[in-house]
């Protein structure tokens, strides 16, 4: 994968990261771009840019749910079983600080993958470090289309 870390990942799963960053437009269209990645982290990022900001001048909260819920995502890719799929069943933001300009990263660790659910938590960080926001997400397991 270009421009990252992944650390101690299996061929397959490094294959199946970089197609799955490559193959979501809307991902592409926001800027998302995976970072690092390991067995159960990801830190994905985004550079604030007018078109992510809501008419007072910060970046909308859709762009940021949308930024952690990727990294969450890709956590989970990160530890599921090449075969299995997974998609959000639930997703809870804290937004603790508005976001102006520079990157925006986060970090999402898988908590807990059981037989249906996985239970992920997500730290977003301002370009200066700052927490900008919190969340906690879970995934079920699905089948995926044939």
């Amino acid at each position: 994968l270009p421009l990252m870390k992944t650390g101690k990942l299996d061929a397959a799963h490094v294959e199946r990261l970089s197609r799955a960053l490559a193959s979501v437009p809307f991902a592409k269209h926001l800027g998302i771009e995976l970072e690092e990645i390991e067995s159960g982290v990801a830190t994905l990022g985004f550079e604030v840019k007018p078109e992510l900001k809501q008419n007072h001048g910060v970046v909308h909260g859709g762009a940021i749910a949308s930024l952690i819920d990727s990294a969450t995502a890709f956590a989970i890719i990160s530890v599921l079983p090449v075969d299995e799929h997974a998609t959000t069943v639930d997703l809870s933001i804290s937004y603790l600080r508005p976001l102006t300009m520079g990157r925006a990263r986060a970090t999402a660790r898988v908590l807990r993958s059981g037989k249906r659910l996985i239970a992920v938590s997500a730290e977003l960080f301002d370009d200066a470090g700052n927490l900008a926001a919190t969340a906690l997400s879970t995934y079920i397991k699905i089948q995926p289309p044939s």
